[in-house]
């Protein structure tokens, strides 16, 4: 695997080295001692199937609050996806900073998303289909989101949203609206 680190501190995309030969090729997807030379947690508690029928779909932005934070290793098996993460870590340099990268089953690449992360993607073809190894069981009193549209995080989304769950649709705004006085 080859391990390329963003801007986001701790956040990888992970590459295929491919041994070729006249079959095809073999690749290791997840190495517990690759994962854990390059500093990432390499637990996996659950692995999770997303299949998505229409393009332009969008799920995110999540993410798990202490007790129960949680890495991710994030991969689409067919079709593409354009996935986002966030960093809120508050004491990071880098908070609520984000980054976009492509992910579809021509380029096989994997997204490391680190703890205290939030994820989410959009589907860039319609039966886009993406494998999540997560590295903590799924806790709803520590679950949060943001709002993929928050004026906040201006993300650039690739498309326009075609389909989205009414909770991704409406969590919190980061800096809601002060109401009027009179």
């Amino acid at each position: 695997m080859k391990f390329i680190e963003t801007k986001l501190k701790g956040a990888f995309i992970i590459d295929l080295d491919e041994r070729v030969d006249n079959r095809g090729f073999f690749a290791r997807t997840f190495c517990m001692k690759e994962f854990i030379d390059h500093g990432l947690k390499p637990t996996v508690a659950q692995c999770n199937l997303s299949f998505n029928y229409k393009k332009g779909t969008l799920r995110g932005m999540h993410y798990q609050t202490p007790p129960a934070t949680e890495t991710k290793l994030v991969r689409c098996t067919q079709g593409a996806i354009y996935d986002v993460i966030i960093d809120m870590r508050p004491d990071s340099p880098t908070y609520l900073s984000h980054i976009g990268v492509e992910l579809s089953a021509e380029n096989r690449r994997a997204l490391y998303v680190p703890d205290l992360f939030a994820h989410g993607y959009q589907t860039l073809t319609p039966n886009a289909e993406v494998v999540y190894q997560v590295s903590e069981f799924y806790t709803p009193g520590s679950e949060k989101g943001l709002r993929y549209n928050d004026p906040a995080l201006a993300i650039e989304w690739r498309l326009p949203v075609s389909e989205i769950s009414p909770k991704d649709a409406t969590w919190s705004l980061l800096l809601e609206p002060a109401s009027v006085g009179v």
